[in-house]
């Protein structure tokens, strides 16, 4: 099978929750620990950390295992859902699985998948496992993807089982109160393996406190901790993420992580797990940014970041939509650089004489280009080795670039 003919086979078997809700969710393991008894139960292969709760899970994923890759170590990194491309789910010091290896995973084990009617799910956990165990990762960072009792990631015995907040999310599947779901979700919690809860949270403390006591598990509460921490995930929320991954990697033992691992790691986010179009490096010479950031809010966070930059010059690849309020971002933006005009390919991109007419009220000066690609081809041929590329201004902007 071709990786696109594995990833059609993939997404039309058995429920994947994302597309069809309800039917996808399975309370019950078994379909999951029979392929991994397949497999020759590759989740005992590999070290993990288990990162489970209502929101924030994934940012606190990928920040932990940031941290890990400054320590030096390979890391796998499982998370869901993808947002651009399958292969984001699956990554190894921020590389993605290649397809190749899903092709070839999907085609060797196909008939038992077909006999056993695993969902998209439970085969894309195998598949994860799978990978780490044979790339032999120091350790996996491993995102619950619903719930936690009956989520078949909670087939691996982590190191730390990671919870970061309760709230009122999948009720039809995990219960309709708090304590309800905190139930659900306390199910990661193994004996003596110790427990970081994000959030003291009154209404789901004590489920916690009393499940960790009858594992005889170590628990910790990440919002105890009274030290703050700076993070490149950009939003203000990010805070209570950055306490919980550290508060993870100080109960993790047999690991060498130093504050400074800590500090880098939590600041190199983006570029070590490779977020797709969050201050993402495109390349290093000239260096070349783009972000996604398109309202008032986002942009103010990352031209604060890109002020940081060190360059002799600053190129900006600007586009946006027809309905943006322009007075409201364009005084943002630097006066101290060299514009490239464009217009995002979609009916509801602004024209880039449009866009060149207004920029010029707030003194931001430059070229009008026909595309996209276009205007970054000639910042980046303008530019020398030393200058930083901005692209930005619009999610449909960077799309094209990526």
């Amino acid at each position: 099978m071709t990786y696109k003919q594995a990833l059609d086979w993939m997404f039309l078997q058995l429920p994947m929750y994302q597309r069809q809700g309800a039917t996808a969710f399975k309370k019950d393991l078994t379909n999951i620990l029979a392929f991994l008894k397949q497999l020759d139960f590759p989740e005992k292969q590999f070290k993990s950390i288990h990162v489970g709760g209502t929101n924030g899970k994934g940012s606190t994923s990928h920040m932990i295992a940031s941290i890990l890759q400054e320590a030096g170590y390979k890391v796998g990194l499982y998370t869901s859902p993808h947002l651009k491309n399958f292969t984001e789910r699956i990554r190894i010091n921020g590389k993605e699985i290649p397809k190749r290896k899903v092709s070839e995973f999907i085609t060797t084990h196909k008939d038992f998948l077909e006999k056993q009617q695993l969902s998209f799910f439970e085969m894309t956990v195998g598949m994860a496992f799978w990978f780490f165990a044979n790339e032999k990762v120091d350790i996996a960072v491993v995102e619950v993807g619903l719930g936690g009792r009956l989520d078949s990631t909670n087939t691996i015995t982590p190191e730390v089982s990671v919870i970061t907040n309760i709230g009122l999310d999948h009720t039809q599947f995990l219960g309709n109160t708090l304590p309800e779901i905190a139930s659900e979700k306390a199910g990661i919690i193994k004996r003596n393996i110790p427990v970081v809860i994000g959030e003291r949270q009154i209404e789901t403390q004590a489920i916690f406190i009393d499940k960790a006591k009858s594992c005889q598990s170590s628990i910790v509460f990440a919002s105890d901790c009274n030290e703050n921490y700076t993070t490149d995930l950009l939003g203000s929320y990010q805070q209570n993420n950055t306490k919980t991954a550290v508060t993870a990697i100080e109960q993790l033992t047999g690991f060498l992580i130093s504050k400074e691992n800590i500090n880098k790691g939590l600041l190199n986010v983006v570029k070590n797990t490779n977020l797709q179009g969050r201050w993402q490096i495109l390349q290093k010479k000239p260096k070349v940014i783009c972000d996604t950031a398109h309202n008032k809010e986002g942009l103010y966070y990352v031209l604060k970041q890109l002020q940081k930059e060190v360059y002799e010059k600053l190129h900006i690849v600007l586009g946006v939509v027809a309905d943006k309020n322009l007075d409201a971002i364009l005084p943002m933006f630097p006066k101290n650089a060299q514009y490239y005009f464009c217009k995002p390919n979609i009916q509801r991109g602004l024209e880039a004489l449009i866009l060149q007419k207004e920029a010029s009220k707030y003194k931001l000066e430059g070229m009008v280009f026909s595309s996209v690609k276009s205007a970054l081809k000639n910042a980046k041929a303008q530019a020398n080795q030393d200058d930083v590329v901005y692209v930005g201004g619009s999610t449909f902007v960077v799309a094209e670039i990526l």
